[in-house]
Parts: C-alpha cells; sequence; structure tokens
C-alpha cells in the first residue's frame, strides 16, 4: 500500500453509513448533500472519519464541463428516451453511469491535519480497493485511461480495462475521496451510452474543452474481469473487511441531530444548483 494512503485510512475510529439498498427513489442528489455534510461535520471534528457506502438506479451523473456542450438538449433527450435521470454533480470531473450494479463509496475525513494533498486522498481509496480485491491475485493500476469515460489519472483498471473513477471534494476543512466500483454488468454497455450522449451532445463540433473519444471496451466490471459473479454485496463485504484490517474500529451510524439540519441546507444547495446549471 502507499504509505500516504495507508495513514489516511488509519483513523482510530470510522463511522459507516451504509446506503447502498435503499432502492430507486434514493437519488443522486441526496448523496452529494450527504457527502458536503460529512465534510462539514468531519471538517469541524464534530464528527468521526466515516466510510459511506451508497448505489443509484439509472442515473447518469453530468461534470459541469458536459453541461457546456454545444448541444447538451439532444444529449439530455438521448438519455431520457433511454430510461435515464441525470443531475450535474458539485465535485470534478465528466459523466459517469451509475446503476444498481455499481458500488458507491466515500472516505471522509478531516483536514485538520494540515498538508493532506490530493494525492494522498486518492492513494487512500486506491490503498483500500488493493486490499478489497487482494485475494483475486490481479493487479490494480492507477492510471488514466484515456478512451473510458471521466478518463484521470487516478483510474482504476486491470490489464487496461478500467473498473472504477476516483473523485475528490473538500469542504469546510473535511475531505470526501469518492469511487464507483463497477462490481457486475458490462462495462462496455455502460461506455457505449455515454459515447451515444457525447455524440448527440457534441456532434463533433470543436469545443475550447476536449471530450473524451470513449472506446467502449476499454470498460469493464470486477465481475467481468474477474471471471467471478459479484454483486454489490459482496462489494460491500470486501469493503468492511478491507477497511477493517487497515484501521481501527468500525461503528454502524447515520446522520446525528446537528448533520439532519447541515444535510437540509446542503440538500436544497446542490438542488438549486443543479437547476441552474441545466438551465443556463
Amino acid at each position: 500500500m502507499e504509505d500516504q494512503g495507508l495513514t489516511l485510512l488509519k483513523q482510530p475510529l470510522w463511522r459507516i453509513i451504509d446506503q447502498s439498498s435503499m432502492g430507486p427513489s434514493f437519488e443522486a442528489l441526496q448523496s452529494f448533500a450527504m457527502d458536503d455534510t460529512l465534510c462539514a461535520s468531519s471538517g469541524s471534528g464534530e464528527a468521526p472519519a466515516t466510510a459511506r457506502s451508497w448505489v443509484h438506479h439509472r442515473t447518469i451523473v453530468l461534470g459541469t464541463q458536459d453541461a457546456r456542450t454545444p448541444h447538451l438538449e439532444k444529449g439530455l433527450a438521448l438519455l431520457e428516451e433511454e430510461g435515464w435521470r441525470y443531475i450535474v454533480r458539485n465535485s470534478g470531473g465528466l459523466a459517469v453511469v451509475l446503476d444498481e450494479g455499481v458500488l458507491n463509496i466515500s472516505l471522509v475525513f478531516s483536514e485538520k491535519d494540515k498538508g493532506i494533498d490530493i494525492n494522498s486522498g486518492y492513494d487512500a481509496m486506491f490503498a483500500l480497493v488493493k486490499e478489497m480485491f487482494a485475494d483475486f491475485g490481479q493487479e490494480i493500476e492507477a492510471r488514466e485511461i484515456v478512451h473510458s469515460y471521466c478518463p484521470g489519472s487516478y483510474d482504476l483498471s486491470i490489464g487496461g480495462r478500467k473498473f472504477a473513477g476516483i473523485s475528490q471534494r473538500r469542504l469546510r476543512g473535511g475531505i470526501a475521496v469518492q469511487i464507483y466500483l463497477c462490481m457486475n454488468g458490462s462495462g462496455s454497455e455502460r461506455a457505449a451510452l455515454l459515447k451515444r450522449f457525447y455524440d448527440q451532445a457534441v456532434q463533433g463540433e470543436e469545443t475550447k474543452f476536449s471530450y473524451p473519444e470513449i472506446h467502449p471496451e476499454d470498460m469493464a466490471s470486477l465481475s467481468e474481469l474477474f471471471g467471478a459473479e459479484l454483486t454489490v454485496q459482496d462489494g460491500m463485504l470486501h469493503f468492511l473487511n478491507a477497511l477493517k484490517a487497515v484501521s481501527g474500529e468500525l461503528v454502524a451510524g447515520s446522520l446525528n441531530g446537528e448533520e439532519l439540519d447541515l444535510y437540509a441546507a446542503y440538500y436544497d444547495r446542490v438542488v438549486k444548483r443543479n437547476e441552474s446549471v441545466l438551465r443556463d
């Protein structure tokens, strides 16, 4: 494991908030409000480090730059026609696909110890994922998969095929490192959907921002890569076992009273921001 990443994982206590089985009514905007809330409460020292797991059904999470494509309305119409919801997220990156076969994990901790750089947060999540799937005996790499959706230097891949992407958000002294893990289903079908979105939303026009040229075959699920059917629940078990192995105590929890008040305010904020970005 990376030394910096391992240090961040070794919290004395991790509060676990499991939202991986809340069903289709649990919306992505609620997740981003949750992570903002946890950043604020962890950053202020009012709450311990928190690991949150979450799943959303048939949802495309767009980045801010995606909302600036020249023919956005045509891209969104395609998503609607194919039965997908969409939002614009408040952290960096480009569009990703979330569905019932994708496990998302957020690691949220305080930045009270100054000097936690961006890469340290990414290294912590990379270290955790390597620990989660060490038993499968395949090398997991962190490097950009150029022709994936939402490409970045911390794309996680096996044999050049990406199965996960990591993002990071910092707010009020807290850090949220977020990952999506494609546990099962077809990675290439998810990628092909976003290729169709960009085909409609960009239509070959020259733009100031460079949108990805997606090769669907460059993406896969862990089930495809390992040759074994892995459910989201399997992913949860690997996640909890790995976090326990590298850190301190794990305690199941939920938002406290002060956090519930914060959540209401942050949820209102992300809803209004989402509406504003899509309207503009």
